[in-house]
């Protein structure tokens, strides 16, 4: 089955307690999930090996980086030129995530700016890159949800995955 979770339910209940504490001990995780110290610390190696889970500094603001924009860039790309174009967004700095797509667009490119005159700089220097055609620029106003997985870990955690 394609779509079955790499977790199952006691990952899941250690993913939850560790997603309400990130800083959790495993000690203190064993004692929240009522396992053995053993289980919890074979557990997150097995979870930190196979790419579940991921550094933390998706949860650092930007803004208190000195970044307070944030802005999406629809991008159209010479598609062969792909490993390329990654490789020049990877020199840009303000670049946080980049998204391959289906569709009209080709790429989802997460950028965060100082101010409005160095996001035009950043989309000027995407723009710039061998290989992109085209770029179209949409200014976050606000975040409306965050970003979260703790109700698809309760799900598995309580057995309710489908």
């Amino acid at each position: 089955m394609a779509n079955a979770p790499l977790v199952d339910a006691l990952d899941a209940k250690i993913l939850r307690a560790l997603n309400d504490d990130p800083r959790a001990t495993v000690r203190a995780l064993a004692d929240t999930t009522r396992l053995s110290r053993n289980t919890v610390q074979a557990r997150l190696a097995k979870l930190e090996g196979s790419g579940v889970l991921r550094p933390f500094d998706r949860r650092i603001d930007p803004t208190a980086l000195g970044y307070p924009l944030t802005a999406f860039i629809l991008t159209r790309v010479t598609q062969r030129k792909l490993e390329q174009i990654a490789d020049a967004l990877r020199q840009i700095r303000e670049v946080v995530e980049v998204h391959g797509l289906g569709g009209v667009n080709d790429l989802l490119i997460q950028v965060v700016a100082r101010e409005a005159d160095d996001l035009y700089r950043i989309a000027g220097q995407i723009l710039g890159v061998d290989g992109v055609e085209q770029t179209t620029t949409a200014l976050v106003m606000q975040k409306l949800v965050e970003f979260r997985l703790t109700p698809l870990i309760t799900e598995i955690a309580e057995g309710r995955h489908g």
